[in-house]
């Protein structure tokens, strides 16, 4: 004790005189970690490492509004500025829906992008558009949150490499591999491998929620870039069609994918906690590096108790840190995770197109018919 005292008072010197110590407190008040309490804390955190909220469906929701602003607030929706600020979010992920057994796949996709366009110009002092990693620091250094494009469904590409390409020209960074004859129950078709290549070589990141598993074992094995699983959580404490099972959790952790677990009480349950027991979880079996957040605001789902809008992210935050989350733990899942997902992409789509032309195969000529 006498060691620790001195290491902590060193006694010094002035003039040739030492200096008394000070007194030692027999009963010193308890050391914490933290010089505040845990929302604090989390609010701290949030500062340097925001949320990236790697799934949205508000321009969907917004197609059949008459009017709204969402810089004042908008009661109408989950998601406006006011609460995209409290919640500390930095970037968010809007999908470009398509509902079941629609038609015109493109034309409404691209409604979407136009629609989302429309919305982040008519707010520059809350919204600025973002497609790599640099983009979004640039916003969040700006007081801004950025908004990236996707994921779409893939049967917005009609069958089409060329329409995936136009797609990333207009900033679509994300493409669930699920709803086609070429990414089915039955895995990729051999064209459904050349979309993944194609991918690749542009940057367009392949989302696996809600794909099959044997799409998903195929695409981890194939792509050269991670993946993202936008909307998944552990099938082993909820047994959602979505969720992943502990062998693809392990498989995604290997591959340096990212599970980003939903706000939504079918798949993870019907409070915070359950919310943070799937966080546990994946962290445990995939790793702190393939785990992020995916609010899944503005869908028909229920959201877990206490987790209504983005602006709870905070008290996840602080759940987290009470169950004994490092930061540097909970920087990886609110922020880091998908930088590193978006710049991996990027990095291998240089290499790709020095190495690669882009490809011109149909469908008909790899799968017949």
């Amino acid at each position: 004790m006498a060691d620790l005292q001195n290491e902590l008072h060193p006694t010094t010197e002035v003039g040739g005189l030492p200096l008394e110590e000070p007194p030692f407190d027999e009963d010193p008040a308890p050391q914490v970690p933290y010089a505040c309490d845990p929302l604090e804390r989390a609010r701290e955190i949030l500062t340097d490492h925001p949320v990236a909220d790697g799934y949205g469906s508000l321009p969907w929701v917004l197609r059949g509004l008459p009017w709204y602003d969402l810089e004042l607030g908008e009661s109408a929706v989950d998601t406006d500025i006011p609460r995209l600020r409290e919640g500390q979010v930095g970037a968010v992920f809007w999908a470009l829906h398509l509902p079941e057994g629609a038609e015109r796949a493109v034309a409404v996709t691209l409604e979407q992008i136009d629609l989302v366009r429309t919305v982040v110009a008519a707010h520059p002092e809350g919204l600025r558009p973002a497609r790599t990693a640099g983009q979004i620091i640039d916003a969040r250094n700006c007081g801004r949150v950025a908004v990236l494009l996707g994921p779409a469904g893939a049967p917005a590409l009609d069958d089409s490499l060329a329409v995936l390409r136009v797609l990333h020209t207009l900033g679509l960074r994300v493409l669930t591999l699920a709803g086609t004859s070429w990414a089915s129950e039955a895995g990729l078709s051999r064209f459904g491998e050349e979309v993944v290549r194609e991918m690749n070589r542009l940057g367009v990141i392949a989302d696996l929620s809600g794909a099959s598993d044997a799409t998903i074992a195929r695409t981890l094995t194939l792509s050269k870039a991670p993946v993202l699983c936008t909307r998944s959580a552990a099938r082993a404490l909820r047994p959602h069609p979505d969720n992943l099972s502990d062998e693809q959790l392990a498989a995604l952790g290997r591959a340096k994918g990212v599970c980003m677990v939903p706000l939504t009480a079918d798949q993870t349950g019907p409070g915070l906690k359950d919310v943070a027991d799937h966080l546990d979880h994946i962290r445990a079996v995939a790793g702190p590096a393939s785990v992020a957040l995916s609010g899944v605001y503005d869908s028909p789902a229920a959201h877990p108790e206490d987790l209504p809008d983005p602006s709870a992210y905070p008290h996840l935050i602080t759940e987290l840190l009470r169950r004994g989350w490092p930061d540097s733990d909970i920087t990886l899942l609110t922020w880091d995770n998908l930088q590193r997902a978006l710049r991996g992409a990027d990095f291998l789509a240089r290499a790709a197109q020095e190495r690669r032309e882009a490809s011109t195969v149909t469908r008909g000529e790899l799968d017949g018919a």
